[in-house]
Protein backbone atom coordinates (compact mmCIF):
# COMPACT_ATOMS: atom_id res chain seq x y z
CA UNK A 1 0.00 0.00 0.00
CA UNK A 2 3.07 2.28 0.54
CA UNK A 3 4.41 1.69 -2.82
CA UNK A 4 1.16 2.28 -4.56
CA UNK A 5 0.67 5.37 -2.17
CA UNK A 6 4.18 6.87 -3.33
CA UNK A 7 3.81 6.20 -7.14
CA UNK A 8 0.34 7.40 -7.20
CA UNK A 9 1.70 10.80 -5.21
CA UNK A 10 4.86 10.78 -8.30
CA UNK A 11 2.46 10.60 -11.13
CA UNK A 12 0.49 13.32 -9.42
CA UNK A 13 3.88 15.30 -9.11
CA UNK A 14 5.01 14.59 -12.73
CA UNK A 15 1.57 15.88 -13.88
CA UNK A 16 0.93 18.97 -11.35
CA UNK A 17 -0.39 21.26 -13.64
CA UNK A 18 -2.60 19.05 -15.50
CA UNK A 19 -6.94 19.95 -14.63
CA UNK A 20 -8.70 22.24 -13.82
CA UNK A 21 -6.71 25.13 -12.36
CA UNK A 22 -8.74 27.28 -9.83
CA UNK A 23 -11.37 24.45 -9.15
CA UNK A 24 -12.26 26.02 -6.21
CA UNK A 25 -12.82 29.47 -7.45
CA UNK A 26 -15.61 27.98 -10.28
CA UNK A 27 -17.52 26.30 -7.71
CA UNK A 28 -18.06 28.90 -5.22
CA UNK A 29 -18.24 31.42 -7.88
CA UNK A 30 -21.55 29.04 -9.76
CA UNK A 31 -22.74 28.61 -6.03
CA UNK A 32 -22.89 32.54 -5.71
CA UNK A 33 -24.66 32.62 -8.78
CA UNK A 34 -26.79 29.88 -8.28
CA UNK A 35 -27.92 31.22 -4.91
CA UNK A 36 -28.19 34.92 -5.58
CA UNK A 37 -30.45 34.15 -8.70
CA UNK A 38 -32.78 32.17 -6.58
CA UNK A 39 -33.13 35.00 -4.31
CA UNK A 40 -33.63 37.82 -6.65
CA UNK A 41 -36.34 35.43 -9.02
CA UNK A 42 -38.27 34.36 -5.78
CA UNK A 43 -37.97 30.78 -6.96
CA UNK A 44 -35.64 28.09 -6.71
CA UNK A 45 -36.27 26.76 -10.83
CA UNK A 46 -32.46 26.68 -11.32
CA UNK A 47 -31.66 24.98 -8.27
CA UNK A 48 -33.81 22.71 -8.96
CA UNK A 49 -32.50 21.81 -12.19
CA UNK A 50 -29.41 21.59 -11.03
CA UNK A 51 -29.78 19.94 -7.64
CA UNK A 52 -28.88 15.94 -7.05
CA UNK A 53 -32.12 14.03 -7.47
CA UNK A 54 -32.33 10.21 -8.10
CA UNK A 55 -35.01 9.64 -10.31
CA UNK A 56 -34.02 12.48 -12.62
CA UNK A 57 -30.86 11.14 -12.69
CA UNK A 58 -32.21 7.96 -13.43
CA UNK A 59 -34.37 9.54 -16.47
CA UNK A 60 -30.92 11.47 -18.56
CA UNK A 61 -30.71 14.43 -16.40
CA UNK A 62 -26.90 13.36 -15.86
CA UNK A 63 -26.03 16.24 -15.67
CA UNK A 64 -26.87 16.58 -12.08
CA UNK A 65 -23.69 13.77 -10.85
CA UNK A 66 -21.62 16.93 -11.13
CA UNK A 67 -23.52 20.43 -10.62
CA UNK A 68 -25.00 19.50 -7.16
CA UNK A 69 -21.96 21.31 -5.60
CA UNK A 70 -23.06 24.59 -7.12
CA UNK A 71 -26.17 24.82 -5.19
CA UNK A 72 -24.39 24.75 -1.70
CA UNK A 73 -26.66 27.38 0.18
CA UNK A 74 -29.17 27.46 -2.85
CA UNK A 75 -32.12 26.11 -1.13
CA UNK A 76 -32.19 28.69 2.09
CA UNK A 77 -29.37 30.57 4.34
CA UNK A 78 -27.92 33.91 5.38
CA UNK A 79 -26.59 35.86 2.24
CA UNK A 80 -23.34 37.12 4.83
CA UNK A 81 -22.96 33.52 6.45
CA UNK A 82 -22.90 31.94 2.60
CA UNK A 83 -20.51 34.38 1.41
CA UNK A 84 -18.27 33.72 4.13
CA UNK A 85 -18.62 29.95 3.61
CA UNK A 86 -18.05 30.19 0.02
CA UNK A 87 -14.97 32.59 0.79
CA UNK A 88 -13.49 30.56 2.83
CA UNK A 89 -14.01 27.02 0.85
CA UNK A 90 -11.94 28.42 -2.04
CA UNK A 91 -9.46 30.03 0.29
CA UNK A 92 -8.60 26.45 1.51
CA UNK A 93 -8.73 24.70 -1.69
CA UNK A 94 -6.33 27.26 -3.04
CA UNK A 95 -4.36 26.19 -0.68
CA UNK A 96 -4.64 22.83 -0.82
CA UNK A 97 -4.22 22.87 -5.02
CA UNK A 98 -0.63 25.12 -4.29
CA UNK A 99 0.73 22.54 -2.18
CA UNK A 100 -0.52 19.46 -4.05
CA UNK A 101 -0.58 21.00 -7.57
CA UNK A 102 -3.91 21.24 -10.15
CA UNK A 103 -4.39 17.08 -10.83
CA UNK A 104 -4.44 16.06 -7.02
CA UNK A 105 -6.43 18.18 -6.02
CA UNK A 106 -9.13 17.87 -8.79
CA UNK A 107 -8.59 14.04 -8.28
CA UNK A 108 -9.62 14.86 -4.36
CA UNK A 109 -12.59 16.55 -4.89
CA UNK A 110 -13.57 14.48 -7.93
CA UNK A 111 -13.90 11.34 -5.99
CA UNK A 112 -15.70 12.62 -3.03
CA UNK A 113 -18.24 13.85 -5.55
CA UNK A 114 -18.22 10.44 -7.23
CA UNK A 115 -18.65 8.62 -4.33
CA UNK A 116 -21.33 10.41 -3.04
CA UNK A 117 -23.23 10.20 -6.15
CA UNK A 118 -22.62 6.39 -6.59
CA UNK A 119 -23.73 5.88 -2.67
CA UNK A 120 -27.46 8.24 -3.22
CA UNK A 121 -28.32 6.48 -6.45
CA UNK A 122 -27.77 3.13 -4.99
CA UNK A 123 -29.82 4.05 -1.63
CA UNK A 124 -31.68 7.51 -2.60
CA UNK A 125 -31.60 10.93 -0.82
CA UNK A 126 -30.01 13.92 -1.47
CA UNK A 127 -26.10 14.27 -2.07
CA UNK A 128 -24.70 16.55 0.69
CA UNK A 129 -22.72 19.40 -0.65
CA UNK A 130 -22.02 20.46 3.19
CA UNK A 131 -20.48 17.45 3.99
CA UNK A 132 -18.16 17.48 0.48
CA UNK A 133 -16.63 20.98 1.23
CA UNK A 134 -16.31 19.96 4.69
CA UNK A 135 -13.56 17.81 3.51
CA UNK A 136 -11.72 20.57 2.19
CA UNK A 137 -11.84 22.18 6.06
CA UNK A 138 -10.54 18.53 7.33
CA UNK A 139 -7.39 18.13 4.46
CA UNK A 140 -6.34 21.88 5.55
CA UNK A 141 -6.37 20.91 8.82
CA UNK A 142 -4.76 17.34 8.56
CA UNK A 143 -1.82 19.68 6.27
CA UNK A 144 -1.32 22.86 8.60
CA UNK A 145 -2.97 21.27 11.98
CA UNK A 146 -1.32 24.38 14.11
CA UNK A 147 -2.58 26.90 11.65
CA UNK A 148 -5.13 29.07 13.82
CA UNK A 149 -8.80 30.23 12.50
CA UNK A 150 -10.75 32.71 14.39
CA UNK A 151 -14.16 32.04 16.33
CA UNK A 152 -16.07 34.76 15.93
CA UNK A 153 -13.62 36.91 13.69
CA UNK A 154 -11.89 37.27 17.93
CA UNK A 155 -10.93 34.05 18.94
CA UNK A 156 -8.13 32.43 17.76
CA UNK A 157 -8.39 28.51 17.62
CA UNK A 158 -5.88 26.01 16.03
CA UNK A 159 -7.25 24.05 13.11
CA UNK A 160 -6.96 20.60 14.47
CA UNK A 161 -9.48 21.59 17.74
CA UNK A 162 -12.16 23.10 14.54
CA UNK A 163 -11.14 19.81 12.58
CA UNK A 164 -12.05 17.02 15.71
CA UNK A 165 -15.19 19.02 16.34
CA UNK A 166 -16.63 17.98 13.30
CA UNK A 167 -15.16 14.60 13.34
CA UNK A 168 -17.34 14.29 16.24
CA UNK A 169 -20.59 15.63 14.65
CA UNK A 170 -19.98 13.18 11.92
CA UNK A 171 -20.15 10.36 14.47
CA UNK A 172 -22.73 11.66 16.08
CA UNK A 173 -24.85 11.86 12.62
CA UNK A 174 -23.85 8.14 12.46
CA UNK A 175 -25.49 6.79 15.58
CA UNK A 176 -28.09 8.99 15.84
CA UNK A 177 -29.59 9.36 12.15
CA UNK A 178 -31.56 6.39 10.37
CA UNK A 179 -30.07 4.67 7.33
CA UNK A 180 -28.93 5.79 4.99
CA UNK A 181 -28.90 9.25 5.88
CA UNK A 182 -26.40 8.69 9.02
CA UNK A 183 -23.97 7.04 6.14
CA UNK A 184 -23.99 10.84 3.90
CA UNK A 185 -20.98 11.85 6.68
CA UNK A 186 -19.43 9.30 5.72
CA UNK A 187 -19.03 8.50 2.39
CA UNK A 188 -18.87 11.89 1.64
CA UNK A 189 -15.11 11.75 3.33
CA UNK A 190 -14.73 9.10 1.94
CA UNK A 191 -11.68 10.84 -0.79
CA UNK A 192 -10.31 13.05 2.81
CA UNK A 193 -9.66 9.05 4.07
CA UNK A 194 -8.44 7.76 1.04
CA UNK A 195 -6.25 10.46 0.40
CA UNK A 196 -4.83 11.36 3.57
CA UNK A 197 -4.45 7.97 5.18
CA UNK A 198 -2.13 7.83 8.46
CA UNK A 199 -2.00 12.09 7.83
CA UNK A 200 -5.01 11.91 9.60
CA UNK A 201 -3.22 11.38 12.83
CA UNK A 202 -1.48 14.53 12.41
CA UNK A 203 -5.01 15.56 14.10
CA UNK A 204 -4.28 14.67 17.08
CA UNK A 205 -1.52 16.95 18.50
CA UNK A 206 2.07 15.28 18.22
CA UNK A 207 2.55 15.84 22.51
CA UNK A 208 -0.62 13.41 23.03
CA UNK A 209 0.78 10.85 20.25
CA UNK A 210 4.32 10.45 22.07
CA UNK A 211 2.17 10.25 26.30
CA UNK A 212 -0.28 7.31 23.96
CA UNK A 213 3.30 5.57 22.88
CA UNK A 214 5.02 5.84 26.04
CA UNK A 215 2.12 3.85 27.90
CA UNK A 216 1.65 1.89 25.23
CA UNK A 217 5.77 0.81 25.04
CA UNK A 218 6.07 0.70 29.09
CA UNK A 219 3.05 -1.66 29.37
CA UNK A 220 4.35 -4.49 26.66
CA UNK A 221 7.42 -6.65 27.37
CA UNK A 222 9.82 -7.21 24.59
CA UNK A 223 9.73 -10.66 23.70
CA UNK A 224 12.34 -12.57 24.95
CA UNK A 225 12.97 -14.53 21.52
CA UNK A 226 13.77 -11.14 20.16
CA UNK A 227 17.29 -10.56 18.94
CA UNK A 228 19.57 -8.02 17.66
CA UNK A 229 19.79 -7.54 14.27
CA UNK A 230 22.89 -8.22 12.85
CA UNK A 231 23.68 -6.80 9.58
CA UNK A 232 26.85 -8.45 8.17
CA UNK A 233 29.63 -6.35 7.11
CA UNK A 234 30.26 -6.37 2.90
CA UNK A 235 33.50 -5.17 1.94
CA UNK A 236 32.35 -3.82 -1.32
CA UNK A 237 30.97 -0.43 0.04
CA UNK A 238 28.77 1.11 -2.83
CA UNK A 239 30.36 4.29 -3.99
CA UNK A 240 29.26 7.20 -2.27
CA UNK A 241 26.53 9.74 -3.50
CA UNK A 242 27.34 12.69 -5.08
CA UNK A 243 24.78 14.53 -3.49
CA UNK A 244 23.97 15.72 0.28
CA UNK A 245 19.87 15.90 -0.06
CA UNK A 246 17.93 13.52 -1.69
CA UNK A 247 13.65 13.79 -2.35
CA UNK A 248 12.35 10.34 -0.82
CA UNK A 249 9.38 11.09 -2.91
CA UNK A 250 10.51 12.39 -6.01
CA UNK A 251 14.29 11.60 -6.06
CA UNK A 252 15.02 15.24 -7.17
CA UNK A 253 18.78 15.59 -5.27
CA UNK A 254 20.54 18.99 -4.21
CA UNK A 255 23.05 18.37 -7.50
CA UNK A 256 20.24 18.29 -9.75
CA UNK A 257 18.09 20.45 -8.58
CA UNK A 258 20.27 23.44 -6.65
CA UNK A 259 17.51 26.09 -6.36
CA UNK A 260 15.56 24.07 -4.32
CA UNK A 261 15.17 23.65 -0.42
CA UNK A 262 15.78 20.17 1.82
CA UNK A 263 14.42 19.32 5.01
CA UNK A 264 14.23 16.29 7.33
CA UNK A 265 10.57 15.10 8.50
CA UNK A 266 10.34 15.02 12.08
CA UNK A 267 6.94 12.49 11.70
CA UNK A 268 8.33 10.21 9.66
CA UNK A 269 10.32 6.74 11.42
CA UNK A 270 13.16 7.06 10.30
CA UNK A 271 16.18 9.28 8.48
CA UNK A 272 14.09 10.76 5.34
CA UNK A 273 14.33 14.04 3.23
CA UNK A 274 12.00 15.93 1.39
CA UNK A 275 12.03 18.87 -1.18
CA UNK A 276 10.41 21.98 -0.92
CA UNK A 277 7.11 20.35 -2.17
CA UNK A 278 6.82 17.30 -0.59
CA UNK A 279 7.84 18.59 2.80
CA UNK A 280 4.40 19.19 3.51
CA UNK A 281 2.67 17.00 1.48
CA UNK A 282 3.89 13.45 2.11
CA UNK A 283 2.57 10.11 3.84
CA UNK A 284 4.61 9.88 6.85
CA UNK A 285 6.44 6.43 6.93
CA UNK A 286 5.93 4.40 9.91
Amino acid sequence: MKNIRRQFDLFCYKNRDKGIPNLMLYICVGSAIVYLVSQLAGNYTLYNLLCFHRQSILHGQIWRLFTYPLTYGAGNGNLLLIAISLFCYYSLGRVMENTWGTLKFNLFYLTGVVLMDIYCLIFGGTASVTYLNLSLFLGYATMFPDSHFLLFFIIPIRAWIFALFDLVIVLLDLFTLPFPYNLFSIISLANYFLFFGKDVLNLIPMSWRIKLKRKTSHGSRPSASAQPKVIPFRQEAAQKPNYLHRCTICGRTDVTNPELEFRYCSRCNGYYCYCQDHINNHTHIQ
